[in-house]
């Protein structure tokens, strides 16, 4: 695949990469939540996406991007993390990387650029499930920490004291 040699260098300046990333989060006043997370936990998770971008676009399905969006929307909402601020994070990183590769790889043949277009096309697709499943993830948790409604209230209570049978038991 020609735009493999672009997502390898992403791989092979991962540290550098995160690091840049980190301080732009953390400085940035559309992410301004994110300065409650420690640098070092924001690098590092940051990191472990750039030093498995190929696995990411290439081998993982959308399941695996479900999951590790939803997790991290819910762990991000948990921490008091904005989702407009999660997702604007999301759109700095594809920008970040965007700015890095076209500083590092600029195409000199109709190949070359094939190969970055195709790159592009992976990642947007790739930050598009990202911020879709962490937009499910916020939602999820935002069901977990609602409180309940008065009437759901009262029928625990009277489930509870048998006034009425229990959801699971009732004809």
């Amino acid at each position: 695949m020609l735009g493999m040699k672009l997502v390898r260098l992403v791989e092979r300046h991962c540290d550098e990469l995160s690091r840049g990333l980190t301080e732009q989060i953390r400085t940035a006043e559309r992410t301004s939540d994110f300065r409650k997370i420690t640098p070092t936990e924001l690098q590092r998770a940051i990191a472990e996406v750039f030093r498995n971008l190929g696995e990411w676009l290439l081998q993982k399905t959308e399941a695996d991007v479900a999951s590790r969006f939803t997790a991290i929307a819910a762990r991000r909402a948990s921490e008091g993390i904005g989702l407009q601020q999660l997702v604007w994070a999301l759109m700095l990183t594809r920008d970040y990387l965007w700015h890095f590769l076209r500083q590092e790889a600029f195409a000199d043949s109709i190949v070359e650029l094939h190969g970055e277009l195709e790159v592009d096309q992976m990642l947007n697709q790739f930050f598009d499930r990202a911020v879709y499943y962490a937009i499910l993830g916020y939602d999820g948790a935002d069901r977990q920490r609602a409180p309940k409604s008065d009437w759901a209230r009262a029928q625990e209570v009277a489930v509870s004291i048998g006034l009425l049978p229990h959801p699971k038991h009732a004809p």
